[in-house]
């Protein structure tokens, strides 16, 4: 059980709320400026900041950067949160099954995180959005079947505590199936850990989202993520320096207050403790 009885520290508030608030802006943002992120503007070509009302000012097509900011942003934290909630399935899943079953199925299954774990999985990920026709649900199956397998290993250490933990033993003597056991005794004690674990995975979801759109092979134009916006920015870095500098703000910003919040959340669950309780 989770340690709902202490407090989150302090500076994983402070990143809770700072990471709500970019979430709101960068969701509610594109509307509020008063500018379509993807409309070029002729008349406004790499206009700096502060100019003609564009506060991040403009790219080299009159497209205004504060808009497409807040527009990738969008993108990014929506790829990289359902990325996530993929690998919670897998690793999850995966996991309990590996720990609760023991033995030689646990050993199997272990043996084949090892495996993955010595891919280079992440040219398997550039591959399969070279080879294939990009889309959504291939950038989030490519995205979440990279980030699943440390969790699962978690998963799997836990769920193989609970096996020897008296009420699963005494269910199991009941009479009770491996899927009764798994679906009522186990799944319902990894979760809070899981969920607290998606603080930890969601970052690196994004940065996989953010490098594989700067290398090109995220979302196509006109929409924009961090990384493509990134990726524009470098090849405009002479003219217009500021076209790379915010995304690369947010885009940090985002990423340093997900490493602090996870930092607080290991802090808070103390691993060593969650079996404490049953």
């Amino acid at each position: 059980m989770l340690p709902t009885s202490r407090p989150l520290p302090p500076l994983a508030r402070t990143c809770l709320l700072v990471l709500a608030a970019l979430a709101a802006v960068c969701w509610l943002g594109p509307w509020l400026t008063g500018f379509d992120p993807h409309a070029p503007d002729w008349n406004a070509l790499s206009v700096r900041p502060g100019v003609a009302g564009h506060g991040f000012g403009t790219d080299a097509i009159g497209r205004d950067v504060f808009a497409r900011t807040l527009a990738g942003g969008r993108l990014s934290l929506t790829v990289g949160l359902l990325a996530s909630v993929v690998a919670l399935v897998i690793g999850v899943g995966y996991g309990a099954v590996a720990g609760l079953a023991g033995g030689r199925v646990e050993r199997a299954m272990v043996r084949v995180l090892d495996v993955f774990s010595a891919l280079p999985f992440l040219l398997v990920v550039i591959l399969l959005l070279t080879l294939f026709e990009r889309s959504l649900g291939l950038l989030l199956a490519a995205i979440g079947g990279y980030v699943w397998i440390d969790l699962a290993r978690v998963m799997r250490a836990e769920a193989a505590r609970l096996r020897e933990a008296p009420f699963v033993l005494a269910a199991r003597a009941a009479g009770a199936s491996f899927r009764q056991r798994l679906h009522w005794h186990v799944l319902p004690h990894l979760l809070p850990l899981a969920f607290v674990y998606l603080g930890l995975i969601l970052p690196q979801a994004i940065l996989v989202e953010s490098f594989l759109g700067f290398l090109g092979l995220s979302v196509d134009e006109p929409s924009a993520s961090w990384g493509t916006l990134l990726s524009e920015g470098v090849q405009e870095l002479d003219s217009a320096p500021w076209t790379l500098l915010f995304p690369a703000v947010f885009l940090v910003t985002t990423l340093a207050a997900f490493q602090f919040l996870g930092d607080g959340l290991r802090d808070w669950l103390d691993v060593r403790d969650t079996g404490t309780t049953a």
